[in-house]
C-alpha cells in the first residue's frame, strides 16, 4: 500500500504577514487569524490608536504582532513602508471604503475616494509587496479582500461595484504575472458581513431584511466567517490556487 498523503500545512509559522485597513472588523479579524496561525502579523492603518490596541490584543492572546501607522493612499509612504522593511510572506490587501448612492448623486470626489482607495491604493500596495518578495526570492500569497458586489450589480453600489469588480480584473492579472516567482494572488470575496462600517446600514431594517432575504443560509456574515478562508489562502493548504475568488456569500442568489 502506498503511503497515505498528508495535508498540507494550514500553519503560517515563522511567516511575516502584512493586513492593511487592520485597526477593526474584517482586517482586525484577518490579523487575528494569520497571528493564530502562526504568523508574526503587521497591523497597519491610518489609525495609530486601533492598530495599536488590536496589535496588543493579539499578543495579549499569545501571537506575534506590530503596528505600523501607513496611509496606504499616500504611493511614497508605501514604498518607503516596504524599502524599511523584510520582505512578507503574506499579504491581505483589505483597507477600502464605500459610499452608496444612486449613480447619478456621484460627484467626481465621491469617484475619487473610493476607486483611489479600493484599486489605487490596492495596487501599489501589492506592487510594493511583491517587488520585494521578488528580489528575496520569497513564495508566498496576496490575499485581496474584494466582494461578492465585485461578480454582481447592488442597487446604490456603482461605485463600490466597479471598484471591486476592477479587482477582480487586477486579481486574475497579478496571477499570471507573479505565477513564475512562486507567488500566488487570490480575492476573497464575500458577501454582506456585518462590522463597524456596515453596521449602521442594517439599523434600516427594509435594508437588512432585503440582504436576508437573498443569503440562503439565512443570517449577515460575520467577521470570523473570513477567517478560515484568510488562512486557508495564505497557507501551503491553497498552494495551487490562484488568480482565483474565494466566494463567502451564504448561497446569495438574486431572487
Amino acid at each position: 500500500m502506498e503511503a497515505l498523503p498528508q495535508t498540507p500545512a494550514f500553519r503560517l509559522d515563522g511567516q511575516r504577514a502584512l493586513v492593511t485597513g487592520a485597526g477593526r472588523g474584517i482586517g482586525l479579524a484577518a490579523a487575528a487569524a494569520l497571528a493564530q496561525a502562526g504568523a508574526q502579523v503587521t497591523l497597519a492603518a491610518r489609525t495609530a490608536r486601533e492598530i495599536e490596541e488590536g496589535a496588543a490584543a493579539i499578543k495579549a492572546a499569545g501571537g506575534q504582532a506590530q503596528a505600523a501607522v501607513l496611509d496606504v493612499s499616500d504611493i511614497a509612504a508605501v514604498e518607503a513602508f516596504f524599502a524599511r522593511r523584510p520582505a512578507f510572506h503574506v499579504l491581505v490587501n483589505n483597507a477600502g471604503t464605500n459610499r452608496p448612492m444612486p449613480l447619478w448623486e456621484v460627484s467626481e470626489a465621491d469617484y475619487d475616494a473610493v476607486l483611489d482607495l479600493n484599486v489605487k491604493s490596492a495596487f501599489f500596495v501589492a506592487q510594493g509587496a511583491v517587488k520585494a518578495m521578488i528580489a528575496e526570492g520569497i513564495k508566498g500569497s496576496l490575499i485581496h479582500m474584494g466582494s461578492q458586489m465585485g461578480h454582481v450589480g447592488g442597487p446604490k453600489r456603482s461605485l463600490y461595484c466597479a471598484s471591486k469588480w476592477a479587482i477582480e480584473g487586477m486579481n486574475k492579472a497579478f496571477a499570471l504575472d507573479l505565477a513564475p516567482h512562486g507567488i500566488r494572488s487570490n480575492t476573497i470575496a464575500p458577501t454582506f458581513i456585518e462590522t463597524p462600517l456596515t453596521r449602521p446600514f442594517f439599523e434600516d431594517e427594509a435594508f437588512r431584511a432585503s440582504v436576508l432575504a437573498k443569503i440562503k443560509l439565512g443570517r449577515i456574515g460575520t467577521v470570523e466567517d473570513l477567517m478560515g478562508p484568510v488562512v486557508f489562502l495564505a497557507s501551503e493548504a491553497s498552494a495551487l490556487i490562484t488568480g482565483t475568488s474565494l466566494i463567502v456569500d451564504g448561497g446569495w442568489t438574486a431572487d
